[in-house]
């Protein structure tokens, strides 16, 4: 008899434990379609992910993505400006549903928020003063403290450049429009920070004053990030991304953003 009662005891915790899971798991699927829009967050300085146009409107890469999710789900879409170093709080005080911001995947990161499986392969590379093209040929040539290198607070380039290239002087700064400004000023030798940015960086603003090696010293999967505890909206993005790369689409917007450079008319 004390057998069973014990059973039943931890038979009725399960119970009460799992409907108690029930009533407070995330259903953002469920919000979206009760809503009628899908809120996206990003910080719109990451060329070209996400960026402002002229007319003061967000496109990128990631805006593409996003659009083509809210055609899937069939509701509106509603972009969220959010800065970078507030961008996963907002996300978990539900400002917004999902954060698609070119955000790397790191394992930091994941104790926080959930991601989906990773979109594209990216790497660190070095925006270099020119003066410096013949001495320096890669990141580890900077690995002194006589070099001024910087990147953007708070991203995976500044992570990278303190764990790779501890020797030289570090500084952050705010956005990685400043950083590119103050290194075609003089004001630091390297700018450490994603290839693709980099790329459209050299070719916007470093001629006579920066070189770009574009031999990216790390691997960075790029992923969406959503809220713990909702394995079924997981699951429609990791099938969604499955289904645009079946039939074309991310391909599609893929060489529209990094293929071709018609959009840069949008910002010059």
């Amino acid at each position: 008899m004390k057998k069973m009662s014990l059973f039943l005891a931890a038979a009725l915790a399960v119970m009460i434990t799992f409907s108690a899971g029930s009533v407070f798991a995330t259903d953002t699927l469920a919000e979206i379609q009760k809503r009628g829009t899908l809120r996206v967050g990003m910080e719109p300085g990451y060329m070209p992910f996400e960026l402002t146009n002229k007319k003061g409107e967000i496109i990128g890469f990631d805006v593409d993505m996003a659009k083509r999710m809210a055609k899937a789900m069939k509701v509106e879409l509603e972009l969220v400006s959010t800065a970078w170093d507030g961008i996963i709080p907002a996300l978990l005080t539900n400002k917004f549903d999902i954060l698609m911001s070119g955000m790397t995947l790191t394992q930091e990161r994941n104790l926080t928020v959930n991601f989906a499986t990773p979109y594209i392969l990216i790497g660190q590379s070095v925006l270099l003063k020119k003066e410096l093209a013949d001495v320096v040929k890669s990141y580890s040539d900077l690995n002194n403290a006589k070099y001024t290198i910087a990147s953007k607070l708070g991203t995976t380039g500044e992570q990278a450049t303190k764990r790779m290239i501890p020797d030289a002087k570090y500084i952050s700064y705010e956005t990685e429009q400043e950083g590119v400004m103050e290194l075609a000023n003089g004001k630091i030798d390297a700018f450490i920070y994603d290839l693709p940015f980099n790329a459209i960086a050299q070719s916007q603003k470093g001629q006579g004053k920066f070189v770009h090696l574009d031999e990216p010293f790390t691997k960075e999967p790029l992923a969406w990030a959503i809220r713990r505890g909702d394995p079924d909206f997981l699951n429609w993005l990791n099938n969604f991304m499955s289904q645009i790369k079946y039939d074309g689409v991310y391909d599609k917007i893929y060489d529209k953003w990094f293929h071709d450079d018609a959009w840069l008319k949008e910002i010059q």
